[in-house]
């Protein structure tokens, strides 16, 4: 009941925002979890994974590309929110749709400084298409039991003080045990 009554203020504080910024403060967050399509990628080494790798956790799910200039831009806020957030209840999974493979997107962390984000790759563009993502960036919050929380299309700076209140409410929600278990 104080996770809910805590996540209720949150979401309060962070949603009016929402409007009347340029740019989103937040994820919009479904009034029920959504089922989600299973998706298919590699990462950098060319393992295939799916998104049962990370049952159990909270998963920031951000699709884009090196060639999309706000996806290059939210980046390092990305980094910097797995840098803060990232562990045992919550990861920050950025996939990439760059047909031309792993190696452009490590040449670009390289070239900016990212080193909290693995590399994940969807050469296909079969996962983005599965999830309905319609345009760049596009982010989903994701439950840890694969269920869609909410979603946002378009840039965000996700490491702002707002931003991480918000995933440590949503952690604490999904998280926290029943009594007597």
């Amino acid at each position: 009941m104080k996770v809910a009554i805590a996540l209720g203020f949150v979401l309060g504080l962070i949603f009016p925002s929402v409007t009347a910024a340029s740019e989103p403060t937040a994820v919009p967050l479904h009034d029920t979890p959504r089922p989600l399509s299973q998706i298919s990628f590699t990462n950098e080494r060319g393992d295939m994974l799916t998104l049962d790798r990370w049952q159990g956790k909270i998963v920031l799910l951000n699709v884009w590309a090196t060639w999309c200039g706000p996806c290059r831009e939210e980046m390092p806020t990305l980094d910097r929110l797995q840098e803060t957030l990232g562990g045992e209840h919550f990861d920050v999974v950025a996939l990439s749709i760059d047909r031309a493979g792993a190696g452009v997107v490590r040449r670009f962390f390289d070239e900016i400084g990212i080193t909290h984000l693995d590399i994940f790759i969807d050469e296909t563009m079969k996962a983005s298409r599965d999830l309905k993502i319609l345009g760049l960036p596009g982010t989903l919050l994701i439950g840890p039991n694969r269920q869609e929380l909410g979603r946002l299309i378009g840039p965000a700076e996700w490491d702002t003080p707002a931003m991480i209140a918000l995933f440590k409410a949503v952690i604490a929600k999904y998280t926290e045990k029943e009594p007597n278990q």
